[in-house]
């Protein structure tokens, strides 16, 4: 692809700062600069030397500033690129930035300077998305997990395998297309014992892909219960921080608040939801409705009820709702006179994790803990492999790609024509093409850097 003309954006967040940079990506990058910025001494930009000076509109200094020049091929772009580091406040970013605009670079779309460097060939397709996991990584597995993706150790596994699967549909398509050719013929077992060894690689990345976009996405969990039972006591304890706000009145959260917290290295979205039960205030019933919305979204559900009270109907539908769910039980206020018919709970709920807990007192919180970790790791989480499969988008083309190499080995299996397997086969290939770049739409690159921030 033919990219000639050059872009330019803020790189770094908007507000007041010690340093801002504007960032250029293109062929006028350098004459671009080389109008707006003079050095405060006789020294020239040199390529990847910062070199001080003032950027000036017409006769007038806009800001003091650092430049760095570098020069393709070998830059995140590989075009040439220059930044400016100004002062990081609104307006001189502002100013250069007009500056750069008003002497031909164009505002940068959200990511294009990644999708310049895929577009390029700097990085490919899992690559470039890896950019954005790192920028946004809540803990330091979800960091690890990045930079492992961002360093090709997922990309060349996928491509390892799909280089697996070409080699297999050329040996069919010169069995299909010269039969009568000295050329010595592919048997179904072999074609059969190939595709298998491709499964197999397939279902070792898919093994550990839940944990994976778990360590990416964070795990959404749903803290529940009628009001006044210490949901956003228990938030507040989780997050070591008075995030909700907590009263003897019951139904003082009205909206649903959320919250990262990290817990053994797993990023939790912690929600806390308003109590639901039956009510006549309208902003309450609001808030009801939006808790059963995150209820059924969420990944896990922490279900909490009162020791000090009775079981309601109100809990009775709560417990069948969770019934079915991924949850754990909270029985808080334990430190008041116990009234809950624990065997009740134990006889509803029993495969669930049951905990007792004093918030008022601080009992049981690590406990909490243990069991979140427990529940969705079972106290195993495999980071060793840096080939783990986190992103959505990875994981579901990577499971059309082992439905297109069941169905070939069904085919297969059923003694069907060559070109029957073949199709199958190609399908894979695309499938597994889509992750990496190698097979991708207009499209899809569109709605993938969109997603970017910019500058990025």
């Amino acid at each position: 692809m033919m990219i000639t003309d050059t872009i330019v954006a803020i790189s770094t967040p908007i507000g007041e700062g010690a340093i801002g940079i504007v960032r250029m990506s293109g062929p006028d990058a350098f004459d671009i600069v080389h109008t707006i910025f003079k050095s405060a001494t006789s020294k020239k930009t040199i390529n990847r030397e910062l070199v001080y000076g003032h950027i000036y509109s017409n006769d007038q200094i806009v800001d003091e500033v650092m430049v760095a020049k570098m020069q393709s091929p070998h830059t995140y772009t590989k075009e040439d690129i220059v930044e400016i580091n100004c002062h990081g406040g609104i307006l001189p970013l502002k100013e250069i930035l007009s500056l750069c605009l008003k002497n031909g670079a164009r505002l940068a779309e959200r990511g294009e300077f990644t999708q310049r460097a895929f577009l390029n060939g700097r990085i490919d397709l899992t690559q470039a998305e890896s950019v954005m996991d790192l920028i946004s990584a809540k803990t330091k597995k979800g960091f690890d997990l990045a930079i492992n993706q961002l360093e090709g150790f997922l990309s060349n596994k996928i491509k390892s395998i799909r280089n697996q699967l070409i080699v297999t549909m050329g040996q069919i398509e010169v069995s299909i297309d010269y039969p009568e050719e000295d050329i010595e013929e592919i048997t179904y077992n072999e074609i059969r014992n190939q595709l298998e060894s491709v499964l197999n690689s397939i279902d070792e990345l898919l093994k550990n892909a839940q944990n994976g976009k778990i360590i990416r996405d964070g795990l959404k969990t749903a803290i529940i219960g009628k009001p006044n039972v210490g949901k956003s006591s228990l938030m507040n304890a989780l997050l070591k921080d008075s995030r909700a706000i907590v009263t003897e009145i019951a139904g003082t959260t009205r909206d649903v608040i959320e919250e990262f917290m990290n817990i053994g290295g797993i990023p939790i979205k912690l929600i806390d939801t308003a109590g639901i039960r039956e009510t006549e205030d309208l902003v309450e019933k609001i808030g009801v409705e939006r808790s059963k919305g995150v209820f059924n979204e969420a990944d896990l559900v922490i279900f909490m009820l009162n020791a000090s009270e009775l079981i309601s109907k109100e809990d009775l539908l709560l417990m069948e709702l969770v019934k079915d769910r991924h949850a754990i039980v909270i029985i808080n206020k334990t430190d008041l006179e116990i009234k809950l018919d624990e065997n009740l709970i134990s006889e509803h709920l029993k495969d669930k994790i049951i905990i007792k807990t004093s918030l008022e007192l601080e009992q049981g919180i690590d406990l909490v803990e243990q069991a979140i970790q427990q529940m969705v790791f079972g106290n195993n989480i495999d980071m060793s492999s840096t080939e783990m499969v986190s992103n959505s988008r990875h994981i579901s083309l990577l499971e059309n790609s082992r439905d297109n190499i069941c169905d070939a080995i069904g085919a297969i299996n059923n003694r069907m024509p060559y070109d029957f397997v073949e199709v199958d086969i190609k399908e894979g290939i695309i499938n597994l093409g889509k992750i990496t770049g190698e097979s991708v739409e207009k499209d899809l690159l569109t709605n993938i850097f969109s997603n970017f921030c910019l500058g990025k």
